[in-house]
């Protein structure tokens, strides 16, 4: 904020917290000035923030921005009850829009579209992070910013080039966040290895201070890992890289579509490495609802990602970011998408509503059990149960499960540990007929995994075992998701017979 800095203060809330308590909060503090960062999350709340703050003292200005409002921007409501909206990086806008309104100068109109701000210009934020920000918190770092990919339903296809940010500055701040005593890094670069010379002294700056137990987040382009990066990545402690690897989708077809540059053989090459010469934890990303996609491919893509063995894939439902090509295929492929956040698809040509619902269902419980790391011995008996099908596939397997859950958990959300226990446990046994022992076993060793949890009462019976059991905890301090992915399974098969 410049000279502004000291007559500004950063006030942060949660979607959870109610409008008219923000609303209260924020005059007490007697602002001239409001800005709101608006993203596909939480404008439903910022638009009844912003209605009421403007019935109640309608002469307090209020400035939006963020990426929600950056685009189809006059057609939003927001926009309309707003006094201005600040398209795209604002770091310069802001400050100066701020000026001319104390200045008695403002703009005339609403809408404010500045250039992108030059990137060697930016003042690093860091310093402002407090102790209560390294202590609880997850510290997000850029080294860049943009993305030359032109996948149609990302904002980041948006970008007109990549802009870094000088890597020895960069770096010089990372040293001071390391004195601070900050152990997570999450990296929100789109493409980190896109220049392959800045991600490798990147990486060998963190590799140079890993005895300090750190866990670093990137986010990768799948196809593109040449020898030179995989040497430095190898050389990384089992757990301290998590990668985040957006696939999207294993359909070339589908990839055309959307305008996805992607090399299938590297892909697959690239995840072999990771997984077997690397301790590196593996998120992955798959869409469901693409243009051209329908059940029975994006069922063989899911069992292709699968079958590369990721720690977690997150399997999301598209949606229709604003702003983003995507709607040019609404009407050769029959997109609908919800009118409201998050614009979520709600059909397709290929998909129908019912098969929609039910993969977003699915998702949900593919999250509870196979990405939590709550279940890792039994998922070892989902797969193994996968390949025993007429037609082996992990996809409807999970999608047999999801149904079942479904009927059990309609809600789908706020199901107990416990009770998820339970329905794998009928899942298992009643639905699949795996044999009672070799289910108990998998679920009270995935259940127990923290030891202060007593065997559930339905799996007591015939145990032979005490209401407790001890394992061993990992001597790595990670996140908690990652430690259980990372840890050692139980050998709990299902005989051949």
């Amino acid at each position: 904020m410049g000279e502004l800095q000291a007559h500004t203060e950063l006030v942060e809330y949660t979607i959870a917290q109610k409008s008219h308590d923000l609303a209260e909060d924020i005059l007490s503090r007697k602002p001239k000035i409001l800005g709101l960062g608006v993203y596909i999350w939480n404008i439903r709340e910022t638009y009844e923030l912003v209605s009421i703050l403007k019935r109640v003292q309608p002469n307090l200005v209020i400035v939006l921005g963020g990426p929600e409002v950056s685009y189809e921007t006059e057609t939003q409501s927001i926009f309309q009850k707003s006094d201005y909206t600040i398209c795209g990086e604002a770091e310069f806008l802001f400050p100066e829009l701020c000026k001319n309104i104390l200045n008695h100068s403002p703009p005339s109109q609403k809408k404010i579209i500045g250039s992108l701000p030059e990137i060697s210009k930016l003042k690093f934020p860091y310093e402002y992070y407090s102790n209560a920000d390294i202590t609880t918190r997850v510290v997000y770092v850029e080294a860049s910013r943009g993305c030359p990919y032109k996948c149609e339903f990302c904002l980041s296809s948006l970008d007109t080039s990549v802009r870094s940010f000088d890597l020895d500055l960069f770096l010089g701040e990372m040293q001071k966040l390391l004195d601070r005593g900050v152990k997570q890094f999450k990296f929100v670069d789109r493409t980190f290895n896109l220049s392959i010379p800045k991600s490798r002294k990147i990486l060998e700056f963190f590799l140079a201070k890993i005895d300090l137990g750190l866990f670093l987040h990137f986010e990768l382009v799948p196809d593109r890992l040449p020898e030179e990066l995989k040497e430095i990545i190898k050389q990384f402690p089992k757990g301290a890289l998590q990668f985040e690897i957006g696939v999207q989708t294993w359909s070339p077809k589908v990839a055309r579509i959307v305008s996805r540059r992607q090399d299938y053989t590297k892909v697959i090459q690239n995840f072999e490495f990771l997984v077997r010469e690397t301790g590196v934890h593996i998120h992955s990303d798959l869409i469901a609802g693409l243009p051209g996609e329908d059940l029975e491919s994006f069922g063989i893509g899911f069992d292709a990602l699968a079958a590369l063995e990721p720690h977690e894939i997150q399997l999301g439902i598209l949606k229709r970011l604003k702003g983003t090509p995507i709607i040019r295929h609404d009407q050769e492929w029959e997109m609908l998408y919800q009118e409201h956040p998050p614009y979520q698809i709600l059909k397709t040509k290929e998909m129908s509503f019912e098969i929609v619902l039910k993969l977003t269902r699915m998702a949900k419980f593919w999250d509870l059990i196979a990405n939590s790391g709550n279940f890792k011995n039994s998922m070892k008996l989902l797969k193994e149960l996968s390949q025993k099908r007429e037609k082996p596939s992990l996809f409807w397997e999970f999608w047999q499960l999801s149904d079942l859950f479904n009927r059990r958990h309609p809600q789908r959300y706020g199901i107990s540990l416990l009770n998820q226990v339970e329905s794998v446990w009928v899942y298992l046994v009643e639905e699949r007929g795996v044999e009672k022992q070799i289910a108990r076993l998998a679920l009270i060793l995935d259940y127990t995994q923290n030891p202060s949890r007593d065997i559930p009462i339905f799996l007591r019976e015939d145990t032979g075992t005490d209401s407790k059991i001890i394992q061993t905890k990992k001597s790595r301090s990670l996140p908690l998701r990652q430690a259980r992915h990372l840890s050692s399974e139980i050998n709990v098969t299902i005989p051949a017979n």
